[in-house]
């Protein structure tokens, strides 16, 4: 059977048309409304009834998102989490004396070995976890969805409703792929370390655009605007929880090292 056309995502999170994928649950609650929890949020309230917490009272929502205490979002079936990793652990643990039995819990970090022990360590035995990683963002996702990864890992979940929610992102248009979160650690130290580290080092070198600019210049740029827009916060934590970041790092320093050496070799022959 073909599915029905895939719906796009913009940073604005724009639609006309009324969304016709429902979750595997219609209630669900995001805590956390910083830059990626407001764009996540919005574009979930499309397919949901979303509720969201902040700590900060004034932290603006996006419209079609209802604001709730801590309370209140411990009521919802399934409760996602928007925060950055370095502050996962006291969130659990704010979080675990309220939840309710059956409670489905998702991170959305982008380091996945530490937020899943973590969330098996510190939450009730009776809630379930799925470990996530939604490899996108407002500058990632500008120009949609379709085909941006998706990762799952079910820390605590049976395959019928892990099936129901692959289906659920793979409908969103996502590239939805079941790994180990030490894999994922392994492969995201370059896949999304090294381009934030890049994105960084080439931010020092204050590029500007130009007139003569290359194809390949302007996508230098480009990968400043991605990562850049993001906070140190997320860079830091990047490179200092993924166990794999700084051997990326160290191979990076290795290969400049070798090709300045190879350039000086050959100005001296």
């Amino acid at each position: 059977m073909r599915q029905s056309k895939r719906p796009s995502a913009s940073s604005t999170i724009s639609q006309t048309a009324s969304p016709t994928v429902s979750p595997p649950r219609q209630n669900l609650g995001v805590y956390g409304m910083g830059r990626f929890g407001r764009f996540y949020a919005e574009l979930l309230s499309r397919y949901a009834s979303v509720k969201a917490f902040s700590r900060n009272p004034d932290s603006p929502l996006p419209a079609g998102v209802r604001r709730v205490d801590e309370a209140g979002l411990c009521d919802q079936p399934v409760i996602i989490l928007c925060v950055a990793i370095s502050g996962m652990r006291e969130v659990l643990q704010r979080l675990a004396p309220g939840l309710k039995p059956g409670t489905l819990i998702m991170d959305t970090c982008s380091v996945k070995s530490l937020p899943a022990q973590w969330m098996d360590e510190l939450l009730p035995p009776e809630v379930k976890i799925l470990a996530t990683h939604p490899m996108f963002g407002p500058d990632s996702a500008r120009g949609g969805l379709e085909g941006l990864p998706m990762i799952l890992h079910p820390v605590r979940l049976g395959a019928p409703e892990l099936a129901q929610w692959r289906l659920f992102f793979e409908q969103m248009g996502l590239s939805v792929q079941l790994m180990e979160p030490e894999l994922h650690d392994r492969q995201a130290a370059f896949t999304q370390g090294l381009t934030h580290y890049l994105g960084r080092v080439l931010a020092e070198l204050e590029l500007e655009p130009s007139r003569i600019a290359s194809l390949g210049y302007r996508k230098l740029l480009e990968i400043i605007e991605q990562t850049c827009n993001d906070s140190w916060q997320l860079f830091y934590d990047l490179q200092q929880y993924n166990p794999y970041t700084r051997e990326m790092r160290d191979r990076l320093a290795a290969s400049l090292s070798r090709v300045k050496t190879r350039l000086d070799q050959h100005q001296r022959a």
